[in-house]
């Protein structure tokens, strides 16, 4: 395989955008997780929910702070790799960005200091009203970024202009875009659970230790009974995205059923392994009449095969067939342990059940893993398009890169991305390995957070006078 520019760069921007939607994937879902909390604690007085906002709070923080530098790379790509597509796209993605900075990041540096900084200076609905606005803020940057991307999935209101260019028509087809009103829910969702399994992960941890296990109970009853409801809409949803790819993108589908021949009807294969040269399956493992009731509802439905489209429009095959089965494969497994998991906390048989604490420690990455997976699939399976049926994604890159630039690039990125993950995956543990930290003989005027220096709002609280006599005093 020949090292091109255009493949260099297809590859630095695969590389730092997975980077980068790990860390949104959680903080998302993060930011909603302590609005709750702020929440339950406002309304009941509960000290448990202000035990764990203030613990929760510092991994929200790191982790978004490695988002916000991660994700300023993506911006500088769209000129330096990507500069054809800016040109082409820029009177509407310009504007969709800029959206994303006047309403999702002006909420997020309005309030953030406020959830950082002012515990004990606001009163406690002031507080409450700062982490509710910095989770609209996440929100509405992910709203953004999906218009953005649903656009080129399915690219609407606009005149093409003879030298390629795209002029927008009209906002509204682009902002309410058919594909958004699917995909913008699925990746909140996806956001959530992941967050949820973090949560209930975390949980499952302390309890296993014997240390902080009021708190980790707490952790895994709401972070599982959080997923069981979550979960299934996630499946529903992703249903919903499902149809939408069948009716606007049936190449799409096609590479990710693995489906190389029209069939009536249609099979669903459960498993194989594509050879995109003999334009087969080995290994195939098929349910006859299900690939036509998934695709169009019914038992008899004809439907589109690989081979039926040139091959000059056909995306990759293996990458979104695999990476689609890895998604739902993760997603079943969540659903599993959400459910069996909500019932063994409802009968007080979970503390118990140490094989299941076990499994539910190690599920934390599958969030993750779904959430990558699934972007796999929708943005390789569009290939080779970056504007869907518009503009291919050869012609989208910037004239005369060469090769050792593009390498020296992607190198230092993937440098550079590995120290600060290190760093900040290394300090996150250090967050997660300390605990919550007891706030018990805190009076109630005082908001301040037990055990750390409010001029370090993110040390790792150490045995400080203040953590000692809080312990000594216990919970």
């Amino acid at each position: 395989m020949e090292l091109t520019p255009l493949l260099l760069s297809r590859i630095q921007f695969a590389f730092t955008i997975s980077f980068h939607i790990i860390f949104p994937a959680f903080t998302i879902g993060l930011a909603a997780w302590l609005t709750f909390l702020e929440g339950c604690c406002l309304v009941t007085g509960d000290r448990i929910y202000r035990r764990l906002s203030d613990f929760w709070l510092k991994v929200f923080a790191v982790a978004f702070g490695l988002g916000v530098v991660s994700g300023i790379v993506m911006a500088f790509q769209f000129g330096t790799n990507w500069s054809e597509l800016s040109r082409r796209t820029g009177p509407i993605q310009g504007p969709l960005l800029g959206y994303e900075s006047f309403t999702a990041f002006a909420l997020e540096a309005s309030f953030f200091g406020v959830l950082m900084f002012g515990r004990g200076r606001v009163p406690r609905w002031v507080y409450f009203l700062a982490c509710l606005m910095v989770a609209a803020g996440t929100t509405l940057s992910s709203f953004w970024i999906m218009v953005n991307n649903s656009w080129m999935q399915f690219p609407t209101g606009f005149d093409l202009r003879p030298d390629g260019v795209f002029v927008p028509t009209n906002w509204s087809a682009i902002i309410f875009n058919r594909a958004v009103w699917t995909r913008f829910p699925h990746m909140m969702l996806a956001a959530y659970v992941t967050s949820a399994f973090c949560v209930a992960a975390t949980g499952a941890w302390y309890v296993l230790r014997g240390r902080a296990v009021l708190e980790g109970r707490a952790m895994l009853a709401m972070g599982l009974r959080l997923a069981a409801i979550l979960v299934p809409l996630q499946i529903g949803f992703g249903h919903l995205v499902g149809d939408f790819v069948h009716d606007a993108q049936p190449a799409k589908f096609a590479a990710i059923e693995g489906r190389w021949n029209d069939q009536q009807p249609a099979s669903e294969i459960m498993i194989a392994w594509p050879d995109e040269k003999a334009e087969t399956n080995r290994f195939e493992l098929a349910i006859p009449y299900l690939g036509s009731l998934i695709g169009s509802m019914s038992l008899t439905s004809k439907e589109i095969g690989i081979k039926s489209f040139p091959p000059d429009r056909r995306p990759p095959v293996a990458i979104p067939f695999f990476a689609f089965r890895i998604m739902v494969g993760c997603g079943l497994v969540m659903l599993a342990l959400a459910w069996l998991g909500s019932w063994l906390s409802l009968s007080d048989r979970i503390l118990r059940a140490r094989l299941f604490l076990w499994a539910t420690f190690l599920s934390f990455p599958l969030g993750f893993i779904a959430t990558l997976t699934g972007w796999f699939a929708a943005e390789v399976g569009r290939q080779p398009w970056v504007v869907y049926g518009l503009l291919r994604t050869a012609d989208a890159a910037t004239p005369h890169l060469t090769t050792p630039q593009v390498a020296t690039s992607l190198i230092l990125f993937a440098l550079v991305y590995s120290l600060i993950f290190s760093f900040g995956s290394l300090y996150i543990y250090r967050l997660l390995r300390d605990g919550p930290r007891p706030s018990a003989g805190l009076p109630p005027a005082d908001r301040t957070s037990a055990g750390t220096n409010p001029k370090r709002p993110l040390s790792i609280p150490g045995d400080s006078p203040g953590v000692a006599a809080a312990t000594a005093k216990g919970d």
